[in-house]
């Protein structure tokens, strides 16, 4: 059985997932998710997804943002050992940042998808949102784990084509709304 490929993330509800974080992301109206009420339970299922998470997988600009913070961050210690897949055309194997488990650069979808063939468990996709299409776009991203914050940002970077799609069809696995607004969707894509 083929792995799964898992995008993960937060997004605004208007599909913006550019700088959640902060503006130094580059979004002018970035933090969003820090300007939204905590309430602690809305933030369980980045808990949840680790009990199934075997590696992780960015684009090139993610792991960049990433590998710069997380390696050394006490609240992404679970996620230090495991291998990473960075699919990037560009990357050079000296831009791999040490102390941070088993790194692999793949430069294709087919190596993707070759990945997926693999034995192992689910594969989660960070950030990434150029990647997420890309691989979406090939048929290779198999469920969206989405925290949805009640934030209209308009414009900015999504992990959705905003092309023409041919009515790609998500069924619902699980949902629930939390008290600051946030909801979480979790989609399985239908094939």
């Amino acid at each position: 059985m083929p792995r799964q490929l898992v995008w993960t993330g937060f997004m605004t509800l208007d599909g913006v997932v550019d700088s959640p974080g902060g503006a130094v992301e580059g979004h002018p109206g970035g933090g969003w998710v820090l300007r939204t009420p905590f309430v602690p339970e809305s933030f369980a299922l980045k808990a949840e997804e680790l009990e199934e998470t075997s590696a992780l997988m960015f684009g090139r600009r993610s792991y960049e943002a990433f590998a710069s913070t997380w390696p050394g961050s006490e609240d992404h210690i679970a996620y230090r050992d495991l291998p990473k897949y960075v699919v990037s055309r560009s990357l050079g194997e000296e831009a791999l940042v040490d102390g941070w488990g088993p790194q692999h650069i793949l430069r294709t979808t087919e190596d993707v998808a070759a990945l997926k063939q693999t034995e192992g468990g689910a594969i989660f996709i960070h950030g990434s949102a150029e990647l997420a299409r890309n691989l979406a776009h090939a048929d290779l991203v198999d469920r969206y784990n989405l925290l949805v914050f009640p934030v209209l940002l308009g414009s900015g970077k999504s992990v959705f084509s905003r092309s023409d799609e041919d009515g790609r069809q998500l069924a619902l696995r699980e949902s629930e709304a939390y008290s600051n607004g946030v909801l979480k969707a979790l989609y399985d894509v239908v094939r």
